[in-house]
């Protein structure tokens, strides 16, 4: 497992999209985790699935896309609409905190990770399962261990913007990268095993 989390824009969409674009380079990302509430990853893949398949880049469209583009298309024309709609299905890896109450779950490193905007409102019911808590609203990226949990967070651009976790036999590798695939840390975390069952998703 290969998580990316991707820090607020703070009204800066363009380090946003250069982090995006950096994630759909990069290979093995398995999800993409933006942990601001403002709407703005939502804005920025809606403009490159734009950019790459016209005004309606839903997945309902693709039938009419394909119509449109390969009925009366040459085979190489037809390779070339197959690559640009694999690259819109790829954006589908990018999720958004809807706002501010909602967590976000994933096991990493066999040890539960809870994602949130605001590490405020964490409650008892996250922090006792949790071993790993990330959190979007700090302005400086934090890698800090209290105890057996780690508080991180990819903090906002051009401090940080990116932190990518990813299960390793001796814990979770962390990754700290700027908007232009810059390495400013990395490390280890090491973690208590918890049951090895991954749990995906959002609770409200």
């Amino acid at each position: 497992m290969r998580l990316a989390l991707l820090g607020p824009a703070e009204g800066q969409p363009g380090p946003l999209e250069s982090a995006v674009q950096l994630m759909l380079a990069t290979e093995g990302v398995d999800r993409a985790l933006y942990l601001g509430i403002d709407g703005a990853l939502d804005a920025v893949v809606r403009k490159l699935a734009t950019d790459l398949v016209g005004d309606n880049p839903s997945a309902d469209a693709v039938w009419s896309r394909s119509a449109r583009a390969c009925l009366r298309a040459s085979a190489s024309q037809i390779d070339e609409y197959i690559v640009t709609e694999r690259a819109r299905s790829r954006l589908r890896l990018f999720e958004s905190l809807p706002d501010a109450e909602t967590r976000a779950v994933e096991m990493l490193g066999g040890s539960l990770a809870v994602m949130i905007y605001d590490k405020e409102r964490l409650d008892e019911e996250d922090l006792l399962p949790a071993r790993v808590l990330a959190f979007g609203k700090s302005r400086t990226p934090v890698v800090k261990q209290v105890g057996k949990r780690w508080f991180l967070s990819p903090g906002t651009f051009p401090e940080g913007g990116v932190m990518l976790l990813e299960d390793t036999d001796n814990g979770i590798l962390l990754t700290l990268l700027d908007a232009g695939g810059r390495t400013l840390r990395r490390e280890t975390l090491a973690t208590p095993s918890t049951a090895k069952v991954r749990v995906s998703g959002a609770s409200g």
